[in-house]
């Protein structure tokens, strides 16, 4: 087949990265797949790119995903990026490709879903408003207030050290900047960004917090973000605490959700539990490839 590579580059660049783009065609003009690479541009991340193909199923198997791929890597390369990720199914046609083409498997995903019309609501309502002495709950729609956007801040390095297995995912760094451009990149989607929150009583700092972003129409699935709770308040169950208070919470401000979505790598056993106990259900796995430029 007769395949034209067009390259795109997207004209609004996100708060951590940005994106090119590649169109591939048949002799006709008609599109019959698209690679898409995200350059990380924080510090901790700048050696990292991203990538994602896509193929019309009744074109695969004649050479548009091999000629969108080698356009990515050369792009990649150029770029001067060290690592090249990509997730698939587990079995998928994605799966197959990205073996076959030199990537080997970093991670494991689960995916999983809180049913909200099956889940067990008073369960979940004891959870939440079980005491954790020394600790209390906060939490805030869209931006960080002021005054916690420090210690909100700096609490991101809960996630520093979450099971990534082999993935060269570096570090991130976050400063109040970026938490404040990650909230305003929700919004400018048409989407709420709700934050629990755990707050040592002790000096007002938050130690852990859990995100869910909530589509704009406030219907069908929300989406969970990061969880995390800094390595020296771990033990006092508060990821378990902010994660149901995060379903009270969206279930009190958008009656009309019908589900919880989360990720989890399986190598991270307590945040498995902790989905495992609010009632999450398994829908799928993937698997994370990663190629090394």
């Amino acid at each position: 087949m007769s395949l034209l590579i067009t390259p795109l580059t997207d004209p609004e660049p996100a708060p951590s990265s940005r994106r090119l783009a590649w169109l591939a065609a048949d002799s006709a003009g008609v599109p019959v797949g698209a690679a898409f690479l995200r350059l990380f541009t924080k510090e901790g991340q700048e050696h990292l790119a991203e990538l994602e193909v896509t193929v019309h199923p009744a074109e695969r198997r004649r050479g548009a995903g091999g000629r969108l791929l080698d356009a990515a890597v050369s792009a990649a390369r150029a770029e001067g990026r060290r690592s090249l990720v990509a997730q698939a199914a587990h079995g998928s046609p994605g799966d197959l490709f990205l073996a076959a083409r030199g990537f080997r498997r970093v991670l494991a995903l689960t995916y999983a879903r809180l049913p909200l019309a099956g889940a067990d609501l008073v369960r979940i309502d004891g959870i939440a408003e079980r005491p954790h002495p020394g600790y209390a709950l906060t939490h805030w729609e869209g931006t960080v207030p002021p005054h916690l956007a420090r210690t909100y801040a700096d609490s991101r390095r809960a996630m520093d050290d979450m099971p990534m297995e082999e993935t060269d995912h570096g570090t991130v760094v976050w400063d109040v900047a970026r938490v404040v451009a990650a909230a305003e990149a929700v919004a400018k989607r048409g989407e709420s960004l709700h934050t629990v929150a755990a707050v040592d009583r002790a000096d007002g700092s938050i130690v852990g917090f859990s995100e869910l972003v909530v589509p704009g129409d406030g219907r069908g699935d929300a989406q969970h973000y990061g969880t995390g709770v800094l390595p020296e308040h771990r033990g006092h169950g508060l990821g378990l605490w902010m994660k149901a208070e995060s379903i009270r919470a969206a279930r009190r401000r958008h009656p009309e959700l019908e589900g919880l979505l989360t990720d989890t790598a399986d190598s991270n056993a307590p945040m498995r539990g902790i989905n495992d106990a609010l009632g999450y259900l398994p829908t799928h796995r993937a698997l994370e490839y990663q190629f090394d430029l």
